[in-house]
């Protein structure tokens, strides 16, 4: 009679071989499991007895269902080498595809964290009054100088203008703040940028203001202060009451009259706060910056985004000044990666072949939806990389200078125009080199010819496509007759040398 335990030990050796096949790939799943049954039929007939249980043959069962996880565990290494074919390959085009996204997905969410491109693109979002120019002494090339003294600026207010028909004046100075801890997330002294403005700046550059306070408390000599919003997040704590509080900017007093928005001072100068002063307040001999609106005869004449002005200063003296488009002082990113892609463009074929090769006269041609393909894969290529390069030039030109710097606009422009340049250079020499049914990159260069032979036989380099589908022939020195690479499609009795997994002779080319 057969012991009692027997049954429970075949329960649990059948269950090892079950977890077993659980590792198997599922195709191959079932077969492998009847594998180990009929294997395990036999072990047991052969060290186990029939009448008793003998524990020593029992080890010898158990290690053998432990070896099944061995075996499934080198089945599943081998079924991942080939369980996903537009993968694994080295190359393939889904590959380049998903290098290309990641590209992008990194540099736009270094476009989104970095304080210099986010600034950035808030003032390319921001609207002040058409026909607004900065007005400046012609005589400095230096635009983000301030370079009109406070008398000058008065004179032309003074008098009557044929071409003006609005004047502000501001001037930015570091300055000492004392604020209230009632009004403030920590009471203390800072160090902010203030622009002494005349009280017209914000109404001429039609600039909107948040929680501004009635103009009911103008009669007590206070000047007012507008606050900028990062500022006032920083050092507010964004606070909705503190418009009509009074800070200490410098040696005097100035009540917070309200905050101005992101994405709006488009002018020279780092702002943390706007102190608004009458005329006759405003320092002699600190130069600072004009702001003038034009009349409908003005804007006539402004026909380019700077024009040439004569006036007259307080002592009836010319002066040489130019006027400058404010909607044009700043050139917008946009503008920027346009005119340096448009370059690039230009200069593209002095550094590479534009052309992407020949195909061999063999009757066998490629289907219509591989040539679409191909075709696409080229576009998305393209299409990737010039959100690459835009968001690239953005992180590289405004999170490395300071803010509101002349030199991020260059430095944009070039890092546009090298990054445009070697990308599509890279676009096109990555084309090159693909098979045109398959876009695998080819593999394997063997040198074939001699230079001393060019004229009689072609001599250069020969790659191969490792599904089997082209030979990709490179000439080392182009004649009239081999000037550019050259495709050969490989028929039907090449298959034999790439059987296997991944081959693709089959079905890829059409007679």
């Amino acid at each position: 009679m057969k012991p009692l335990i027997e049954p429970f030990l075949r329960a649990f050796d059948m269950g090892l071989l079950c977890g077993a096949s659980l590792i198997v790939p599922a195709r191959q799943r079932r077969e492998w499991r009847r594998e180990w049954q009929s294997e395990l039929w036999h072990v047991r007939q052969s060290c186990a007895s029939a009448h008793e249980v003998s524990w020593e043959a029992e080890q010898e069962v158990t290690a053998f269902c432990l070896g099944a996880f061995q075996d499934a565990i080198c089945l599943r290494q081998q079924g991942g080498q080939t369980r996903m074919p537009l993968m694994a390959p080295q190359g393939s085009a889904a590959q380049c595809v998903l290098l290309l996204g990641a590209a992008l997905a990194a540099c736009y969410a270094l476009a989104l964290v970095l304080p210099g491109v986010r600034e950035e693109r808030s003032l390319s979002m921001g609207q002040v009054n058409p026909g607004l120019v900065m007005i400046q002494n012609a005589g400095y090339s230096d635009t983000s100088s301030p370079t009109v003294l406070p008398g000058q600026y008065r004179t032309w207010k003074s008098r009557k203008q044929h071409y003006f028909d609005g004047f502000a004046f501001y001037r930015v100075t570091q300055e000492n703040v004392e604020r209230g801890a009632a009004i403030s997330v920590s009471r203390g002294m800072s160090a902010w940028g203030v622009a002494h403005a005349s009280a017209n700046l914000f109404s001429l550059l039609g600039l909107p203001l948040r929680f501004a306070e009635p103009d009911d408390k103008a009669g007590d000599g206070i000047p007012s202060v507008i606050l900028s919003e990062t500022l006032w997040t920083r050092e507010f704590g964004a606070s909705p009451h503190v418009a009509g509080n009074v800070v200490r900017v410098g040696s005097r007093m100035a009540r917070i009259a309200g905050v101005a928005p992101n994405g709006f001072w488009k002018l020279p100068g780092k702002v943390d706060a706007w102190l608004l002063e009458p005329d006759s307040e405003m320092a002699r001999r600190s130069a600072g910056y004009v702001v003038a609106h034009l009349t409908d005869a003005g804007r006539a004449e402004m026909w380019t985004q700077a024009v040439h002005i004569t006036a007259y200063g307080p002592d009836d003296s010319e002066d040489d000044l130019v006027g400058i488009s404010i909607e044009d002082y700043r050139p917008k990113p946009w503008t920027i990666y346009l005119f340096a892609l448009m370059l690039a463009l230009l200069a593209l074929p002095a550094i590479t072949s534009v052309s992407l090769g020949e195909y061999s006269p063999s009757p066998q041609r490629t289907s219509w939806s591989r040539r679409i393909y191909r075709w696409s894969f080229l576009c998305v290529k393209v299409a990737l990389l010039l959100p690459i390069v835009y968001f690239a030039s953005l992180d590289a030109g405004y999170s490395l200078t300071p803010p509101f710097a002349n030199s991020s606009a260059y430095l944009q422009l070039v890092s546009t125009f090298a990054l445009c340049l070697f990308g599509l250079r890279w676009v096109l020499h990555d084309q090159r080199q693909r098979c045109p049914v398959c876009l695998r990159r080819v593999e394997h260069p063997a040198q074939v010819g001699q230079a001393s032979r060019t004229f009689l036989s072609w001599n250069g380099t020969e790659l191969m496509c490792m599904d089997g589908h082209t030979l990709l022939h490179v000439p080392g020195m182009p004649t009239s007759w081999f000037g550019a690479q050259r495709w050969l499609y490989l028929d039907t009795s090449w298959e034999f040398l790439f059987a296997g997994p991944g081959a693709g002779v089959k079905g890829s080319v059409l007679p």
